[in-house]
């Protein structure tokens, strides 16, 4: 009887989890105020079903159409499934690095709804990117690669939402939203059942090609939380979306470049 309320809890957690990082439409969980941070520990598994979800697609696709306008297909899906959630926080990121000079007026330029041309031509690229990427993929490796970077891109907010503060929070400025609900609020168990889940993953899908892409994952989150902590002194909603698509991009072109 006692397990009960924990299970309800669990399925709760993951059905935030695929609510917010989806546009899955599922039974809304009750509201709590710390459930987006507890939420996080499913964000790898959300990970697994997008990319294989997208997988799935491709093979669908491939027989019938050429390469490129597959991948396209599947860029589009990957687009319209996550709402724009990871390309939203890289056009922010970038016009707020690219454009701020300071670290107020980094943050300030966040806030902007509006996109500038730093935030242009930083999704312009990550589109082009990745869909050259995904057509440029040996064909015997596509779905283990979409499967390998959804799950490793999404791991990447539990190490910089467990060890970096929210940025909004050190200053007068109004807490950020996304950002200040889970930066450093992850707990440590999460983030090392997070990680063992989430390289098993991609162990298990890449066997003797896991290294590189797990090996890139983790350079990429050392060096986003590293640039971070020095521009604005923690973490915000936008760099979790950038570190994401960085990771994505760059898990890809560890399977073109090992071709």
């Amino acid at each position: 009887m006692s397990a009960s309320p924990t299970l309800r809890r669990i399925w709760f957690e993951l059905l935030f989890a695929i609510q917010f990082l989806t546009r899955v439409p599922v039974h809304s969980p009750p509201y709590e105020a710390d459930a987006l941070s507890r939420a996080v520990k499913f964000f790898p598994f959300v990970g697994l079903l997008i990319g294989a979800s997208a997988a799935f697609l491709h093979s669908l696709l491939m027989p019938h159409l050429p390469r490129l306008v597959a991948a396209l297909l599947v860029l589009a899906y990957l687009v319209y499934i996550t709402g724009c959630l990871h390309e939203d926080g890289l056009a922010d990121a970038a016009d707020g690095f690219g454009g701020g000079w300071d670290r107020g007026q980094a943050l300030l330029i966040m806030r902007d709804s509006r996109i500038g041309s730093y935030g242009t031509v930083a999704l312009t690229l990550s589109l082009l990117a990745r869909l050259l990427l995904i057509s440029s993929l040996s064909l015997v490796h596509v779905a283990q690669y979409l499967v390998a970077a959804h799950v490793l891109c999404r791991w990447t907010t539990l190490p910089l939402s467990f060890y970096l503060p929210p940025a909004h929070a050190q200053s007068n400025d109004q807490i950020d939203g996304q950002g200040a609900r889970i930066a450093q609020l992850t707990t440590r168990s999460t983030l090392i059942l997070g990680t063992l889940f989430s390289f098993a993953v991609v162990v298990s899908v890449l066997r003797s090609r896991a290294l590189a892409p797990i090996s890139v994952a983790i350079g990429v989150t050392l060096f986003s939380a590293l640039y971070y902590k020095r521009r604005i002194s923690g973490v915000t909603g936008d760099c979790f979306g950038a570190t994401n698509q960085l990771t994505e991009i760059a898990v890809y072109l560890c399977g073109v470049w090992t071709v």
